[in-house]
């Protein structure tokens, strides 16, 4: 039986209409589990988010291109995440997991498919921080072909990581804005080491995961200061996404149009949120 709860079944409409070419940065594809199983030994069960359901959200929500962020739950088998990039007519890219056996074939592979990066999950409920070796050996994979890192990460780590980040030879993107806590205030050492990434040249952030940062209720207006000082500070390198269909969510589920109007409120200059949602993520994943 799944174990983490499904997002709402029919989320507003925003008040606010998205740009040309808006891109969700972040969001995942779970099954249908009878076409694409779940993986052996996974941390959590999620009802089933296939991608005619990812799709229609995005209809909804006036989101032309996504990024396809591959689930723990599904391990190294990257079929659902496949599927959906190539039902998109090249609207989508993908995130993969990778881990000690990946190969370069199997990069291309993916390459060819539509992955243009690789995650690693830093956070204790999904398995905690890689091998440093195994790191290396990802980090080496894709390189050549151009990709990026995204970190899945807690804020607390990023003072302790950031030495071995600066010398990485491809850029990363910090997701959920690093699990900060809002409770912790702009001034706590997690924050501050998130919005010093301005220093850090190769260095993206995701304003997404605000409930994950807030107090876990709606509208998580609580997140709202850190959505716009992050995006003040790294204007060029930051992006937005929904989460969507939000797996662990330990608080209120969040209503995905409520997320597009709470990023206009954080963020209610034109220029830049064309720029977060439209011109970085175009940027970073070679959308067209």
């Amino acid at each position: 039986m799944p174990d983490c709860r499904p997002p709402l079944a029919t989320p507003s409409r925003p008040r606010h209409a998205l740009p040309p070419g808006a891109c969700d940065a972040h969001c995942h594809v779970f099954g249908p589990a009878d076409v694409f199983p779940y993986a052996e030994g996974r941390s959590y069960t999620p009802p089933d988010a296939p991608y005619a359901a990812m799709a229609a959200l995005h209809e909804r929500l006036g989101v032309e291109r996504a990024v396809v962020v591959q689930a723990n739950c599904h391990g190294s088998d990257h079929r659902a995440l496949l599927h959906a990039l190539a039902a998109s007519g090249g609207r989508y890219r993908g995130v993969a997991l990778l881990g000690a056996d990946a190969t370069e074939q199997q990069v291309r592979l993916l390459h060819e498919g539509g992955v243009r990066a690789a995650r690693f999950n830093f956070v204790p409920h999904l398995g905690g921080a890689p091998e440093p070796a195994v790191f290396d050996h990802v980090v080496a994979l894709i390189a050549p072909l151009g990709w990026h890192l995204c970190l899945h990460l807690d804020g607390a780590m990023l003072p302790d990581l950031l030495p071995r980040l600066a010398t990485l030879p491809v850029p990363f993107v910090v997701d959920h804005m690093g699990r900060v806590k809002a409770a912790d205030g702009l001034d706590s050492p997690a924050m501050r080491a998130l919005l010093g990434l301005a220093e850090v040249p190769q260095a993206w952030v995701k304003v997404s995961g605000i409930d994950r940062i807030a107090s876990g209720r709606r509208p998580f207006g609580e997140g709202l200061p850190f959505v716009r000082a992050l995006a003040q500070a790294l204007p060029g390198r930051c992006l937005w996404g929904t989460d969507w269909p939000h797996p662990n969510v330990s608080g209120d589920m969040p209503d995905d149009g409520e997320l597009v109007d709470l990023f206009f409120q954080a963020c209610p200059d034109d220029a830049l949120r064309r720029q977060i949602l439209v011109d970085n993520p175009a940027r970073l994943y070679g959308f067209r």
